[in-house]
């Protein structure tokens, strides 16, 4: 008997005044007509660690297996996930170029939480009008603002 998974839509932004500075991001998880909003930040960050924490929260709020469809303005995060993930994990965690990769702690949790889970991956433009990315992106700033 095969387990049906849940399908969630999440819609994840960071924000970084200063890069590095004070930062925020946000989550907006939707299941069947429900939505909710998470969010956080920190004092001393930087915008990829932002972005990246915005789908971490996401992920580590679901409670079982999930087909996602996840949606980010952040090439560094989708081509990290989607891209490189795999090349990073078979080298021991470094780059092409042999050097240690950025964010390691980020990535090795987000590939932990990645796990379970179906993701199919969308880039969509920031500021152009994208009603739930809009949406994640003013809360990002606002708990950015928050932390100045």
């Amino acid at each position: 008997m095969s387990q049906i998974n849940k399908q969630i839509t999440i819609h994840t932004d960071g924000s970084c005044l200063g890069n590095p500075g004070p930062g925020g991001w946000a989550a907006l998880l939707q299941f069947n007509g429900h939505e909710k909003l998470i969010t956080g930040g920190d004092t001393d960050t930087t915008n990829n660690r932002m972005e990246m924490m915005a789908v971490i929260k996401a992920l580590e709020s679901l409670r079982q297996p999930c087909d996602i469809e996840l949606y980010t303005d952040s090439k560094y995060v989708m081509d990290g996930a989607t891209r490189w993930l795999k090349g990073w994990r078979a080298n021991g965690w470094r780059t092409s170029q042999k050097k240690p990769v950025k964010n390691i702690e980020l990535w090795q949790q987000l590939d932990k939480l990645s796990e379970p889970h179906n993701i199919d991956w969308h880039w969509v433009k920031a500021h152009a009008g994208h009603e739930h990315n809009e949406r994640v992106d003013e809360a990002a700033r606002q708990q950015a603002e928050q932390r100045l």
